[in-house]
C-alpha cells in the first residue's frame, strides 16, 4: 500500500540510504545532492517536517520510506499552476508505486488548492519511466525543449508534461 505522509526526524537514515544512488541522481536536477549524505537528509527533513501547508511528502510503502514527491504551487501570473516533482528509491522501481503516489498528490493538491487548473512536470527526455507514470495519470506531452538541459556534462532535451483541469484558457478568474 502506497501512502504519502509528512517527513519525520526518524526518516533521516532511510532517506540518506535511498537517495545516495547515482541512478536516481542521473534523473533529477543537480541541486539534489550527490553523494547524498545523512547531513543532506537531516537538512531536508528539518526544512520540511511538520509543516501543515507543506506539499513535500515521503512516499511510504509497507511502513518504509520509498521515495519523495512534491507539488509546488506557483505564483504571480502562474498562480493557477503547480509543478510536480518526485523520485523513487531503486528497490521500488517497476512496481507501480510512483503512479499511485502521483495520483495521490494530484488529489491532495486539488483539495488544498481547488483553484489549480494546471499541474506540470519537467522530465528529462531519456527518462521514459517518468513519462509513462505521468501519462498513466492523465498528463499529456505539451512540449519537447531541445538542448534545454545539461546533466553529467551532456546536453539533452527535456519534456513538459501537463495535466489540465480546465480546458478554457480565456475564463474569468
Amino acid at each position: 500500500m502506497v501512502k504519502l505522509r509528512q517527513w519525520r526526524q526518524q526518516d533521516i537514515q532511510a532517506l540518506a540510504d535511498l537517495a545516495n544512488n547515482s541512478r536516481i541522481w542521473d534523473q533529477v536536477r543537480d541541486y539534489f545532492p550527490h553523494p547524498y549524505t545523512r547531513k543532506d537528509a537531516q537538512k531536508w527533513i528539518s526544512n520540511h517536517a511538520g509543516k501543515s501547508q507543506e506539499m513535500n511528502f515521503a512516499i511510504v510503502v509497507n511502513n518504509q520510506i520509498a521515495g519523495a514527491i512534491s507539488l509546488i504551487p506557483k505564483n504571480d501570473i502562474y498562480r493557477l499552476s503547480a509543478e510536480i516533482g518526485y523520485w523513487l528509491g531503486e528497490p521500488h522501481w517497476g512496481k507501480g508505486i510512483m503512479s499511485e503516489a502521483v495520483s495521490q498528490i494530484i488529489e491532495y493538491g486539488r483539495k488544498k488548492h481547488p483553484e489549480l487548473i494546471r499541474i506540470y512536470a519537467e522530465v528529462f527526455a531519456f527518462n521514459k519511466a517518468s513519462s509513462k507514470v505521468l501519462e498513466k495519470n492523465g498528463f499529456h506531452l505539451e512540449s519537447v525543449r531541445k538542448n534545454a538541459i545539461i546533466k553529467n556534462g551532456l546536453i539533452g532535451d527535456d519534456e513538459v508534461w501537463v495535466r489540465l483541469f480546465e480546458e478554457s484558457s480565456t475564463q474569468d478568474v
